[in-house]
């Protein structure tokens, strides 16, 4: 069995930038953790975040992808994190929409070219959980928005349609 990796402190500074987090009321315990973790990383680096909440995992995309598209017309996104805890359970329901979602997602960062940073976590129990969100060791919610203030300064220095340069 692998070890939790341990998140690591970085100081990353946001550029100025806005951050979208979408985060589902299902689990709250556990997705409150992520997002206060989040929420706090990118406002110590300076970055403004977007808080909007929805009822569960799966109505995650929809909203990412309602965020990134009106990002591409007003630029004003740097990166949409979402948040979700999905617990396994006797059916192949979670593991049906764990998939969902990750496709949802992957596909929604192609198409508007935002980074959106997965943490929709499919776990197998409570303890898993336990250790990836309320951890702060292990908070998968410091890991995301430490990706996205990555993501938003990597994103920064390339060239975009609107700079004239054919792709």
């Amino acid at each position: 069995m692998a070890m939790l990796k341990k998140v690591r402190q970085e100081k990353i500074a946001a550029l100025g930038g806005h951050f979208a987090i979408v985060a589902s009321k299902y689990n709250s315990r556990y997705v409150d953790a992520m997002l206060r973790a989040a929420k706090g990383e990118i406002l110590r680096a300076g970055g403004t975040v977007q808080i909007v909440r929805v009822p569960g995992a799966y109505e995650i995309p929809v909203v990412a992808a309602r965020l990134a598209r009106a990002s591409r017309f007003t630029n004003q996104t740097s990166a949409i994190i979402c948040l979700g805890v999905i617990l396994r359970g006797a059916t192949t329901h979670a593991q049906h929409i764990g998939e969902a979602v990750s496709n949802a997602l992957a596909q929604i960062q192609i198409t508007h070219e935002v980074p959106i940073i997965h943490e929709v976590l499919l776990l197998e129990n409570e303890l898993q959980a336990r250790q990836r969100c309320l951890d702060k060791n292990h908070n998968r919610g410091l890991e995301a928005a430490q990706t996205a203030l990555t993501m938003a300064r990597v994103m920064a220095t390339l060239p975009s349609a609107d700079d004239g340069i054919p792709f």
